[in-house]
Formats: C-alpha cells, structure tokens, sequence
C-alpha cells in the first residue's frame, strides 16, 4: 500500500525534525533559533530540496566555476510553512550551486502565479 502526501506536510516535518533533533542536542528552547541559523547556513540546498516544481530557463554565464556547465532552474517550493519562487543554479547533475531572487509567498496560488509569470 502507498502512502502520499502534499509536499507541504512533508517540509512542515522536515522542519519540526530538525528543531526536535536540535532540542535534544542542546537543550529546549535552543532549536528554533539553531534551527534557523542552521537554514541561513545551507539555505541553497534546504531550498533545492524543497522544491515542489522546476522549469529550466538557460545557462548560466556566470563566473568560471571549475569548469563546470551550469543552468538556471527557476523553482517553486515551500519550507518552513511559507511558498516560495527562485532561480537556482544548477549543475548537469542536479547540484545545486547558488540561487538568486528569492520571492517568499504565504499563499500557494500567488507563490504559483509568481512561478508562472515570465
């Protein structure tokens, strides 16, 4: 038997996963606030993997990255209760490496709208 659900309740878990792991590693009280120090810190991946929906927009002509061919992924996601729309930079391997404009929504519709629009 399969189970699904709305990726929303799976990033609401994910979040309440890591203050609960938090909580117990430094004490009650501490998760909330590491918990959002430690997504500022890895903010490009928690993102990436937040995704609900992608659209590939072109390369990415930026800065010289090892060599590397990157694109632009403009993405749709939700983490830590609220929609949000960016581009990411992403690698032939599905590695996020940067992201750019950041549009936070607390409405999916509007997030999706932004997510939409040209």
């Amino acid at each position: 038997m399969s189970m699904f659900q709305p990726v929303s309740l799976a990033s609401d878990r994910v979040m309440s996963a890591l203050v609960s792991g938090l909580e117990i590693e430094f004490g009650p009280g501490a998760g909330a606030t590491l918990a959002v120090r430690f997504l500022e810190a890895e903010e490009v991946d928690f993102h990436w993997d937040a995704r609900v929906e992608e659209r590939w927009i072109g390369s990415w002509d930026g800065a010289d990255d090892e060599g590397l061919e990157l694109d632009r992924v403009k993405v749709l996601g939700r983490l830590d209760g609220l929609w949000f729309v960016a581009i990411m930079i992403v690698d032939g391997d599905g590695n996020a490496h940067g992201m750019m404009g950041k549009r936070g929504f607390s409405r999916a519709r509007d997030a999706r709208l932004a997510f939409t629009d040209a």
